[in-house]
């Protein structure tokens, strides 16, 4: 079990406060079945500390909750700081999730647009680049191999699309490529009003 303790230091006191959780850490190592701990300090005036031991189970940790060395340790605490919260978590997993409050699903991801929707934009993302390349480029390349002048069309083109063209038309068109999620947000607006 991990068990976080969140304290606001009064200001100026903040190396009186750092002293006494050394000394608790110290006592705490005694303990049967501490794994660990440390202090988290967040060196500005006046913020929160946070204190944090782990034990190997639950019973070691709430004896040690129990304990006189604790109640003696709290009391002095209690004139350099405020406890301002408490955590105890079992098992790795929790920690890393958030409070234990329950989570709303997701909204469904939208759906994508149809083929012929995504024919079209990719139609209008190629084609004029091609159209100018051959108009203004290939001309000039008519002695070089074939492959090396499909090469450079196709690296040109490739090139324009994916960092010119494409972003900007799918912006451009991202209501009529994706409506439900419009009408999905413009709900949610006129709701949050």
């Amino acid at each position: 079990m991990t068990v976080t303790i969140a304290y606001r230091v009064a200001p100026g006191r903040e190396a009186e406060f750092h002293s006494w959780a050394t000394t608790l850490l110290s006592v705490i190592a005694q303990v049967p079945g501490y794994l660990g701990g440390g202090i988290l300090a967040s060196g500005e005036t006046g913020a929160e500390w946070h204190l944090i031991h782990r034990f190997d189970d639950d019973d070691n940790a709430r004896a040690w909750e129990i304990s006189a060395a604790r109640t003696q340790l709290a009391a002095r605490a209690d004139q350099i700081a405020e406890e301002t919260g408490r955590r105890g978590i079992s098992g790795l997993k929790s920690w890393f999730d958030g409070p234990e409050t329950p989570v709303a699903a997701p909204p469904p991801a939208p759906q994508p647009p149809p083929k012929w929707k995504l024919w079209f934009v990719n139609m209008s993302a190629v084609f004029p680049p091609v159209l100018i390349f051959n108009l203004t480029v290939i001309p000039y390349l008519s002695s070089v191999n074939p492959l090396l002048r499909t090469l450079a069309l196709c690296l040109t083109v490739t090139a324009i699309v994916t960092w010119v063209l494409m972003p900007r038309l799918q912006r451009f068109l991202k209501k009529w490529l994706y409506p439900p999620l419009q009408a999905f947000r413009g709900r949610h607006k006129r709701r949050a009003a």
